[in-house]
């Protein structure tokens, strides 16, 4: 099947080469889309024979995953694989994505730091660990899925099945954007396990996202504005045997109320 890697990339220098690399031995059709780099990594990137796009400002981490989308849809790729660029995600692992899209199993694969751990794992910082749990926790319940880390970025598309979507999230909260959406069209999505690897944990996420008090409300109000837009999808229903309880059979709970309404949107 025609697969299509796209990575997103803001000020990389330090891992840009040696990542573009590794994929090259597992994947022909690489794709980086450079979030306006204000470093060497645009120069670096002349160099590398993958197709780039480039934005002349920072536009957001979602944003670079629309386009990545745009771009497997339009040059007709089966299936769309985006991995990060500061080696936390290993190409190494790229085959136990090919090996799940042969399977044919699901229209979404999503990666997990957390499905089987293993003892050379590292420890991610406690705010980040806590705030996927919570968020991870809430779509679970209020979705119906059973994931176990949701805001892996190693995940595999079937570009088919995003055509229906309607994603215009541009910040970091785009994965709870997708993950709305994709219950919404009642996509099939399944994990596969890859290593837990944290390079840098003082990392920032730009502006008041640093403050995991900002960050986790700001997620919880994508969320809720997301669950609004499907009225009829997401909704408590109550079963034949009379419990309200939410479930994928029976609907959704109503969404959570955010910590504040008035928190900004994130660069990438």
């Amino acid at each position: 099947m025609r697969t299509l890697v796209a990575i997103p990339v803001y000020n990389e220098q330090k891992y840009v080469a040696r990542v573009l690399e590794q994929v090259r031995r597992y994947a022909r059709d690489i794709l980086v889309i450079d979030d306006g780099s204000t470093d060497q990594t645009p120069l670096i990137l002349a160099g590398q024979p993958v197709e780039v796009i480039r934005h002349a400002a920072n536009r957001g981490y979602g944003q670079s995953m629309i386009d990545a989308f745009r771009w497997a849809q339009c040059y007709r790729f089966e299936w769309l694989i985006t991995m990060d660029c500061d080696e936390q995600h290993e190409p190494a692992s790229l085959p136990d994505f090919y090996r799940a899209i042969q399977q044919n199993r699901a229209e979404v694969i999503s990666g997990s730091r957390y499905l089987n751990p293993r003892g050379d794992d590292d420890l991610p910082p406690q705010d980040r660990r806590a705030i996927n749990s919570t968020i991870t926790a809430m779509v679970n319940e209020k979705l119906g899925l059973n994931l176990t880390d949701a805001f892996c970025g190693f995940k595999a598309y079937r570009v088919e099945s995003l055509q229906d979507l309607q994603l215009d999230e541009p910040g970091y909260a785009f994965p709870i954007q997708f993950w709305v959406q994709a219950a919404a069209h009642r996509l099939r999505v399944e994990e596969v396990p890859i290593r837990l690897i944290y390079n840098d944990s003082q990392r920032s996420f730009g502006g008041p996202l640093d403050n995991p008090r900002h960050r986790l409300s700001y997620y919880q109000h994508v969320f809720a504005a997301e669950l609004r837009k499907f009225p009829d999808r997401f909704r408590v229903a109550a079963c034949s045997c009379g419990c309200a309880e939410p479930s994928p059979r029976h609907g959704v709970a109503s969404p959570p109320r955010p910590v504040a309404d008035d928190v900004p949107k994130p660069t990438h």
